[in-house]
C-alpha cells in the first residue's frame, strides 16, 4: 500500500473530522486499499460508509456506490459534498440537463464518488459508459439485499455479479448493517466476490435499553414516554401514513415539537421536516419505516415502534438509530397479536414457497423476541450469530426477571441428540429422539438407535418446544434456514456439552401461567362463540381417531379447548391453523393436514358447497362485511377475497357499499401507475396501508371487470 497509515488520518481529520478509526475500520480501510473484495458487516451507526469513503480519496479514480434508495443516495452526497468531497448521484430525481453536468464531470475526472441504484447499473448502455471512466472501486450498500434469504430481498441485487465478470480487477467492498448467518453466505458468492475476506463487528449496543410493552392504550403510553423525555429527540415509527399522521396530530395538539414523516407527502415537505429534525428545530419524528436510512443525528433518546416489524434485522437497524453518540437511550417495541397477523398477510401474498417458509421463520422469531421471559439482548444478538455471555441488566426482562433453574442436564441432552444426528434434524424431531417417540421421521432415518433417544422422556413435549425455543434464543443452538431449518451447534453448544458453560431457563411455573392465561382467553372466545356445534363433533371424532392410532389418549392430540378454538376459527390453512390456542409447529406438521382437510370438507358443504353464495346471501340480507366475518365465524379478509370473485359476475353488486368514492379512486390511480402487479403486497405498500387488503382485492378485482 502506498498510503501509509498518517496519511490516511490525514484524511479522516480533514474530510471527516475525526482523530481515529473504530475498530474494525482500521483493518478494513488498508485491506480495500490493497486491492481486496471485501464483505463489511457493521451494525447501525457503526461506521460502514467510511469503509469506502476514505479509499475513494486514496484511489486515482472513480469509486461506484450501489445503492437502493434514491433519498439514502441524496442524503449521503449532500453530507459528503458539504465534508469537500466531490460526489454526485444518478437516478430517476434528476432532470436530463442535471444528468449531462454530471456525466461531463464524470468524463473530466472530476467526481470522487457516484451513487447509482442497481437498475442503473443494469441499464441499457451503462456497462458500456463505466467502461469510458477510470472505475477504481465498486461498493455495493445495503448488500443483503442481493439474498432471497434477507428480510429486503431485490432481484436487481443479484445481476450485480456482472460488475465484478466486467471489471474482475477493480476491488468490490459489499457492506450491510443486518444480515444473518444465511445471508452473509450468500453475498461474497452472490456477487461474484474472489478470495474475499469478512469483517464483523459486534453487534451490540449496549446502551440501548430494549422494551417490550402491550399493545394496549398506546397514545396513553406514548404521552408518557414522551413527556419523560420532553425536549429530547425520539422517533416513533409507524406501520402506515394513517397512524403515523394520528400520532402526530395528537402530539402536535398537546404541545410537543413533532413531524411526520411518510411517502404520500411531497418530497419537499418531507425534506423540510428530515432537516427541521437533524438541525433540532423539532423532537420528535412520526414516521413510516421509510425514515432513517442515512441520517446521521447521533443524539436521539428513544425510537417506539408503534407496531411490531415482521423481522429481527429491520428492527435491529431501526433502532440502531437511537444512541449513535453511546450515550443511554431508549427502545419500545409495542406488541400485540394482532400486528403478526398483519405481517402474516403480507407473507401468504408470497408466491415463492421457500421464500414464504423463511419470512415464516423470521416473522416467528420476531415474535419470540416480543414474547421472550429471557434476556432481550441476548436474543437480539444470537440472532446474528453472536454470544453474549451474561443477562445484559439493560432490558425489561432483565430488570424484572422470571423465575430460572438450572437446566444444564437438560440442554445437554438436548444438544447431544443434535450432535449424534449429525445436525440433520429440526427441532420437532429432536424432541420426538428425546421423548422417545417411534414417529415416521425417526422411523425413516432409523434414530431410535441414537444414544440420547428417550433422554428426555420424563419431561413435557410443551417443555421441551420451550426450552429448544430459549436455547436458540441464547445462541446456544442455531437454526440453518439454508439446510431445512435443522438445529446447528455453536461455540456455546460445545461449552455447555464439556460443562464450560450452564443453561439457566425459565421456570416451569411460567410455562404453567401462560398456559392459564390461554385458558383464560380461550374461554372468553366459548363465550363469544356463535360457530355450531356440527364441527366441534366432527373435530372431537378426528382427534379420536388419530389419539386411537397413536395408542394415545385424546388429549394428546389436542385438548376440548383447542378443538372449541378451532371450530370457531375454522382455519383452511397451516398459517390459521397455526393461530388456534394450543398449535404450535410440531403439532401443526403432525396433524394439521388431517384437521384441514375435514374442516375445508365441512365448509364446502356449509352452503351446498358453494361458501362465496353462502356469503353473497347475507350481504342480499343487509350485513356488512363485519357482520359477515361474524355470523360465518371466518375472518374479514376472507369476507372480502368472496365480495372480490363476486364481483366478476354479480352485476348488483355496488362496490361502494365497501369503500368510499376517494378510496375508489386512489385504487384506480394507483393501478394506472403501477400496472398488473402479482400479488397485493405491492399495492399495500404503495399505499403504507392507508386502505385495508381486503378493500384492495375488491378494488382491483372491481376495475379488472370493467377492463
Amino acid at each position: 500500500m502506498s498510503h501509509n497509515q498518517a496519511h490516511l488520518l490525514e484524511l479522516l481529520k480533514k474530510h471527516f473530522g475525526y482523530n481515529s478509526f473504530r475498530s474494525p475500520q482500521d483493518e478494513i480501510i488498508p485491506h480495500v486499499l490493497a486491492g481486496n473484495d471485501t464483505v463489511v458487516l457493521m451494525p447501525t451507526g457503526g461506521g460502514k460508509s467510511l469503509c469506502y469513503q476514505l479509499p475513494s480519496l486514496v484511489f486515482d479514480g472513480l469509486t461506484l456506490v450501489i445503492s437502493p434508495l434514491i433519498s439514502l443516495m441524496k442524503d449521503q452526497v449532500q453530507a459528503l459534498q458539504s465534508n469537500g468531497i466531490s460526489a454526485a448521484y444518478l437516478n430517476s430525481s434528476l432532470g436530463r440537463a442535471e444528468e449531462a453536468a454530471i456525466e461531463q464531470d464524470l468524463d473530466n475526472g472530476k467526481i470522487k464518488l457516484l451513487y447509482v441504484s442497481p437498475e442503473r447499473v443494469m441499464a441499457p448502455n451503462f456497462m458500456s459508459y463505466l467502461r469510458l471512466l477510470h472505475l477504481k472501486l465498486i461498493a455495493i450498500d445495503e448488500a443483503h439485499c442481493v439474498s432471497s434469504w434477507g428480510h429486503h430481498f431485490r432481484p436487481e441485487y443479484q445481476k450485480l455479479h456482472l460488475l465484478k465478470k466486467e471489471f474482475p480487477n477493480v476491488p468490490c467492498v459489499a457492506l450491510t448493517a443486518t444480515a444473518d448467518k444465511a445471508v452473509r453466505s450468500d453475498i461474497g458468492e452472490l456477487l461474484g466476490m474472489k478470495n474475499h475476506k469478512t469483517f464483523i463487528s459486534s453487534f451490540d449496543r449496549p446502551n440501548l435499553s430494549l422494551s417490550v410493552l402491550p399493545g394496549q392504550k398506546k397514545w396513553e403510553q406514548i404521552e408518557r414516554i414522551v413527556k419523560k423525555n420532553e425536549g429530547k429527540a425520539g422517533i416513533i415509527y409507524c406501520n402506515s401514513r394513517k397512524s403515523t399522521e394520528s400520532v402526530y396530530s395528537k402530539l402536535a395538539a398537546k404541545g410537543y415539537k413533532a413531524a411526520c414523516y411518510h411517502a404520500g407527502m411531497p418530497n419537499k415537505v418531507k425534506e423540510k421536516a428530515q432537516e427541521a429534525f437533524i438541525q433540532g428545530t423539532i423532537d420528535i419524528m412520526c414516521a413510516t419505516v421509510a425514515f432513517g436510512m442515512g441520517i446521521d443525528k447521533p443524539d436521539i433518546r428513544y425510537v417506539i415502534h408503534h407496531n411490531m416489524p415482521g423481522n429481527l434485522e429491520g428492527y435491529y437497524q431501526e433502532i440502531g438509530r437511537a444512541g449513535r453518540d453511546g450515550k443511554p437511550s431508549d427502545t419500545i417495541l409495542f406488541y400485540s397479536y394482532r400486528d403478526v397477523q398483519t405481517q402474516l398477510l403480507f407473507i401468504e401474498d408470497v408466491k415463492h414457497e421457500q421464500y414464504k417458509k423463511i419470512q415464516l421463520a423470521k416473522l416467528n422469531r420476531m415474535q419470540e423476541y416480543a414474547e421472550a421471559q429471557i434476556c432481550r439482548r441476548k436474543i437480539l444478538l444470537s440472532y446474528f450469530s453472536e454470544t453474549l455471555e451474561e443477562d445484559c441488566g439493560n432490558c425489561d426482562v432483565c430488570k424484572n426477571p422470571p423465575k430460572y433453574f438450572d437446566g444444564t442436564v437438560l440442554a445437554q441432552k438436548a444438544l447431544s441428540a443434535v450432535a449424534r444426528t449429525q445436525q440433520t434434524i429440526g427441532i420437532s424431531t429432536t424432541i420426538e429422539v428425546l421423548k422417545g417417540q417411534y414417529s415416521e421421521a425417526v422411523r425413516n432415518r432409523k434414530l431410535a438407535g441414537v444414544k440420547t433417544f428417550g433422554a428426555g422422556k420424563d419431561t413435557p413435549a410443551f417443555a421441551w418446544q420451550l426450552y429448544l425455543q430459549q436455547m436458540v434464543q441464547l445462541g446456544a443452538v442455531g437454526i440453518d434456514y439454508k439446510d431445512k431449518f435443522n438445529l446447528k451447534l455453536t461455540d456455546l453448544s460445545w461449552k455447555i456439552l464439556k460443562g464450560e458453560a450452564t443453561v439457566n431457563f425459565v421456570n416451569y411455573d411460567v410455562i404453567k401461567e401462560r398456559q392459564a392465561e390461554q385458558k383464560k382467553a380461550v374461554k372468553k372466545v366459548i363465550k363469544t362463540a356463535t360457530k355450531a356445534e356440527g364441527l366441534l363433533g366432527q373435530l372431537k371424532e378426528l382427534r379420536r381417531q388419530l389419539a386411537s392410532k397413536i395408542g394415545k389418549p385424546a388429549f394428546v392430540v389436542f385438548g376440548d379447548a383447542s378443538l372449541i378454538d378451532m371450530s370457531n376459527k375454522a382455519p383452511t390453512t397451516i398459517m390459521e391453523f397455526l393461530e388456534v390456542s394450543g398449535v404450535g409447529d410440531h403439532k401443526a406438521e403432525k396433524y394439521g393436514k388431517d384437521f384441514l382437510k375435514l374442516i375445508r370438507k365441512y365448509k364446502q358443504n356449509e352452503f351446498n358447497g358453494n361458501t362465496h353464495e353462502y356469503t353473497w346471501k347475507l350481504y342480499q340480507e343487509g350485513k356488512n362485511p363485519e357482520e359477515i366475518a361474524r355470523a360465518r365465524g371466518i375472518s374479514l379478509t376472507t369476507v372480502y377475497s368472496h365480495f372480490a370473485h363476486l364481483a366478476s359476475f354479480k352485476e348488483e353488486l355496488n362496490v361502494l357499499d365497501f369503500m368510499d368514492k376517494h378510496e375508489l379512486a386512489t385504487i384506480e390511480q394507483l393501478i394506472n401507475r403501477l400496472g398488473d402487479q402479482e400479488g397485493l403486497k405491492v399495492y399495500f405498500e404503495a399505499l403504507d396501508g392507508d386502505i385495508e387488503y381486503g378493500k384492495i382485492r375488491l378494488g382491483l378485482a372491481y376495475f379488472k371487470k370493467r377492463g
